[in-house]
């Protein structure tokens, strides 16, 4: 049954690897169905000094205020021989057999994490210890409850604590470890309050009672020990922790013990109940009851683990075969992706995918019918055609026709075609665009690179951006050209229309509207050629 604690703490470091670390979440995580002890209590309740009588050694900060800022999953794992050391999950293949190096990499972990402010993290801190004087089991270490923020504390460091210690305790797996002590009322024990809102029979909560050497004389804790005052599922369990004198004179674990051990054998008020007190037993019954808990959650974990697998396997599939490790094979990879994208483009346009036919719609119908709604009829009423052939010539009588006045009748009405083929420019523009979220969303090899995606956007768009200049620039210097050239049709037309009192617009521009639309069509198709070729 060991070996079923050792798989469990194996399951919770894949998942921190994979970012899965008990944070609040909308559905269900493997990291929540796993069983797992937590540790509650307030601050100064002894927390810090039952983890360290549990395990036999000094590895923890201590200090005044919030010591504990970040979740501390401490797995024990029991070995043969006389080694002692412990390892951190962020510093692999690094042994660590100085417990003050242990000590200080917590600090620095939580520093790196949170700043060093008094911040704040629910990412955990993975630390395994490996001795042959420890029983296999998982404490999840939990930042301790309080009532106020102290000196460069937000003031909402209270709630966010709470609001950390429920997410872990409230999971219907998370065997709770309340820790009070004893020289305090229980009934304003954090540790109790917060338990009992998560778990109000007591089904999953563990009490421990510290201090209890510390208690006024004339007092015990007997009633609490035995159920009367707070009834568990579970016994109290009582512990005598090192005093912070012993910390400071560095007295070792095997003095402490026994020391514990002497106590509830000695005190008279205690002696019925020294064999379920002490550390010791502490560890041996958690334990034996996170065996039997994992035992029996083995149907639904292999149930999740399963479907965790199949998901996991899905997502590599759609994500595709590992590229090469080398800068060359790397390179080969994206230029591959992207020659995949630009022909899914390039079938856009041409038809074998949709969304190019909007691009002919563009030319077929949508500028012949800009350029048929221009006001001609204003610029060519009969009224202002005969205002500007007589102010055309000023002083000098025109010989024949009135050239001046017609040249500019004309030029004014090409100008005009301008709007409409800007506007055409920029609809093409907008639907290039469409194809390339098309064609990027298509091209399945760039969903399992998606800073490429973004990158083979951004460049697909500034291409784009500068094509759209480019061809601006060229369609109106092909409006100007139009302008500056005028053929003898114009001057042949215009005066016969206007002797017969008709509307020119209707006979010089139709006429002229269509050869203008090839041209223009010509020239959309020769920019867009020449950006698939670049």
């Amino acid at each position: 049954m060991e070996n079923l604690i050792s798989l469990v703490n194996k399951l919770q470091r894949a998942c921190t690897a994979l970012g899965d670390h008990g944070e609040e979440s909308a559905l269900p995580t493997l990291w929540d169905s796993l069983p797992s002890i937590a540790v509650v209590g307030g601050q100064s309740s002894g927390k810090s000094s039952v983890l360290e009588s549990v395990v036999g050694k000094d590895f923890l900060p201590r200090g005044s205020g919030i010591v504990t800022r970040r979740p501390l999953v401490l797995q024990l794992h029991r070995i043969d021989g006389d080694r002692e050391y412990a390892e951190f999950m962020h510093v692999p293949r690094k042994r660590f057999t100085d417990f003050a190096m242990v000590r200080k990499e917590i600090a620095d972990e939580t520093d790196r994490q949170t700043g060093h402010g008094k911040g704040i993290s629910s990412v955990p801190i993975h630390l395994s210890i490996f001795s042959p004087y420890v029983v296999n089991l998982t404490l999840i270490d939990l930042p301790g409850l309080t009532k106020v923020a102290v000196e460069g504390q937000p003031e909402s460091i209270v709630q966010e604590i709470e609001n950390m210690v429920r997410s872990f305790i409230e999971k219907p797996n998370c065997i709770i470890l309340a820790v009070s002590p004893a020289n305090q009322d229980l009934a304003t024990s954090d540790a109790i309050k917060i338990s009992r809102e998560v778990d109000p029979k007591g089904e999953r909560t563990f009490g421990v009672l510290t201090k209890i050497d510390l208690m006024d004389k004339g007092t015990d804790a007997v009633d609490i020990l035995e159920g009367r005052s707070y009834r568990l599922q579970f016994p109290w369990i009582g512990v005598v922790n090192r005093s912070q004198q012993d910390i400071n004179k560095s007295v070792d674990m095997i003095a402490a013990r026994r020391r514990e051990r002497d106590y509830f054998s000695n005190t008279p008020e205690y002696k019925h109940l020294a064999h379920r007190m002490g550390s010791e037993h502490l560890a041996k019954s958690l334990s034996k009851h996170l065996e039997s808990v994992i035992k029996s959650r083995i149907p639904g974990l292999q149930s999740l683990i399963t479907k965790t697998v199949a998901e996991l396997e899905t997502e590599l599939t759609r994500l595709g075969k590992p590229i090469a490790n080398d800068a060359g094979g790397k390179l080969y990879t994206i230029m591959e992706i992207c020659r995949m994208f630009d022909g899914i483009y390039k079938e856009h346009l041409d038809g074998v995918r949709p969304g190019g036919e909007k691009i002919y719609h563009v030319f077929d119908n949508q500028f012949p019918v800009a350029i048929k709604r221009l006001q001609f009829d204003k610029q060519l009423s009969m009224e202002n055609v005969r205002k500007l052939i007589t102010e055309a010539d000023g002083y000098q009588p025109h010989l024949i026709a009135p050239e001046q006045g017609y040249r500019r009748l004309i030029e004014s009405c090409l100008v005009s075609i301008r709007g409409p083929a800007e506007a055409a420019v920029d609809t093409v523009h907008g639907i290039l665009k469409e194809l390339v979220h098309k064609a990027i969303n298509e091209t399945h090899e760039l969903k399992q690179f998606p800073t490429l995606r973004v990158e083979v956007g951004n460049a697909a768009f500034e291409s784009l951006e500068r094509m759209r200049d480019e061809s601006k620039k060229n369609t109106l210097k092909l409006v100007d050209m139009e302008t500056s050239y005028l053929t003898v049709d114009f001057f042949r037309k215009l005066p016969q229309d206007v002797e017969k009192g008709g509307n020119p617009s209707h006979s010089i521009f139709d006429r002229y509207n269509d050869s203008y639309l090839r041209r223009i069509g010509q020239l959309f198709w020769h920019m867009l050629t020449w950006y698939l070729q670049h």
